[in-house]
């Protein structure tokens, strides 16, 4: 047998283990040095192009070199989401456990799609659903779920879901209501699923952001009256702009009185059911049929996780089961679950354990005083920034999401110079690199936002920046 073929993409023991050291060494020290690094890094195609624009090599080159090529020209050239000034969007605060443990998924590359394929993944999986379940207080032993690949895939799982349940083959009559602060992966799910735009309802929210009770009754009896059919109803646990939790109860109240499948997206703001006050200010959302929970955000799990709960597992394994002859040998058994058929993907990564092994680590209290600290930190953010004379709380403090803008007292700035300088101290911001900062539109107004949900953010962090924005607005 030719030896050079049973060598192929394979290195020698010990080039692994240099090589792995050096993976691992380079992951630490970012650990250990990320807050010293700029958060924001600015470059154009241009720039990229010089870097990157190359044909695929022919021959082999040393591990270590293109190891090093990489480090020094895309690591280098990535915003950093788990530094403590990163406040747009929603950051991405990150734990080592959870990276090692997916450099164990992916090392082992476990196909998580099928019991057979490995039944410790498809047990760890029912396992650390089953946290989740308990923790909403969904039915446990019927309920279940599925982790995907982030919010957006749980979105459209969980929407495919309600089409399937509420309207069978023919969705033609269907209609869907959401916020217009419903996320826009929301949106995206709508439009991959085939609704047209006139299936789509969005409802104003009302002056703190939230789901018009009102206007949602008013729309769904003139639907009726129209002979179309109401579905689905989305609200939002923790929207993406403010923070705001829509009303589930009356929301659910309404749901179960129209027959109308009830999806709740949680994706950031679900986490705060792990926080002192999170049963008291989500109640109501184990009311919900379907439930989208982020981990990669405010669970601090490195990219990529979602995870979208039912109360009714078979309503998952029902709408995306399919029978293929090339499976017909390892379906096995009711209670050995394919994950295959509780949604979209048939390989899957083993997105669970990292959540699993983070957990069991550093136990849910952790994560509990994590969640908590934040939520105090943005209180503290709008009781400063409330006795300043140049900025404005436009929407308060909510789940550790603030909304502000500069708008001094003493200078009576006209509503289109107000937007004007704000939109510059968020481009400044950016281009400095000093911060991760951008900005939102609330009300009509252009106003800067920020997400404070790094457990190593502190006020000195949040404070500094503020300074730097004044003087960013002087410059104007």
């Amino acid at each position: 047998m030719n030896s050079k073929k049973n060598q192929a993409l394979r290195l020698s023991k010990e080039a692994m283990q240099d090589f792995g050291y050096k993976v691992v060494d380079a992951v630490i020290e970012h650990f250990e040095k990320q807050d010293e690094k700029l958060p924001v890094k600015n470059a154009s195609r241009e720039e990229m192009d010089k870097l990157f624009s190359e044909d695929a090599p022919e021959n082999p080159m040393p591990a270590t070199d293109v190891l090093n090529f990489v480090l020094e020209n895309v690591m280098t050239q990535s915003n950093v989401s788990t530094h403590r000034k990163t406040y747009a969007f929603v950051p991405g605060p990150s734990n080592y456990i959870s990276v090692m443990s997916d450099t164990l998924a992916t090392g082992f590359n476990i196909f998580a799609g099928g019991w057979v394929g490995s039944a410790g993944a498809a047990g760890l999986e029912i396992s650390t659903l089953n946290w989740m379940l308990k923790l909403f207080n969904f039915p446990v032993k019927k309920g279940g779920g599925i982790f995907t690949s982030g919010g957006s895939m749980a979105n459209l799982t969980a929407l495919a879901t309600a089409r399937k349940v509420k309207c069978g083959e023919d969705f033609s009559k269907a209609i869907i209501y959401l916020s217009d602060q419903a996320h826009s992966s929301n949106i995206k799910a709508i439009n991959i699923l085939g609704f047209k735009k006139e299936q789509v309802r969005i409802i104003p929210t009302n002056l703190e952001f939230k789901f018009s009770i009102n206007k949602l009754k008013n729309a769904i009896a003139k639907d009726k009256i129209e002979g179309l059919k109401p579905f689905c109803l989305i609200a939002s646990s923790g929207t993406t702009n403010t923070g705001t939790i829509d009303p589930l109860e009356e929301l659910a109240v309404i749901a179960k009185k129209e027959n109308i499948w009830f999806h709740i997206d949680g994706a950031f703001g679900g986490a705060v059911i792990l926080s002192k006050k999170g049963k008291k200010i989500l109640k109501g959302i184990d009311k919900a049929d379907s439930l989208t929970i982020d981990p990669h955000k405010w669970l601090f799990q490195p990219y990529e996780i979602g995870c979208l709960l039912v109360r009714d597992h078979t309503c998952l394994s029902g709408t995306f089961t399919e029978k293929p002859e090339y499976l017909r040998d390892i379906e096995g058994n009711e209670s050995e679950i394919n994950f295959y058929d509780h949604g979209i993907e048939l390989t899957r990564h083993f997105r669970a354990l990292k959540f699993y092994m983070s957990i069991k680590t550093f136990g849910l209290k952790t994560f509990r005083d994590a969640i908590d600290y934040n939520i105090k930190l943005a209180e503290q953010v709008e009781a400063v920034l409330r006795k300043s004379d140049k900025w404005e709380i436009v929407s308060p403090a909510n789940l550790a999401i603030i909304n502000f803008r500069y708008n001094p007292v003493k200078e009576n700035l006209l509503e289109d110079k107000i937007d004007l300088v704000n939109q510059k101290i968020a481009a400044k911001m950016m281009a400095s690199g000093e911060a991760q900062l951008v900005t939102t539109i609330l009300l009509g107004q252009v106003v800067l936002r920020m997400c404070l949900i790094n457990p190593k953010t502190t006020l000195e962090d949040v404070m500094s920046t503020i300074v730097l924005c004044e003087k960013f607005a002087l410059e104007h």
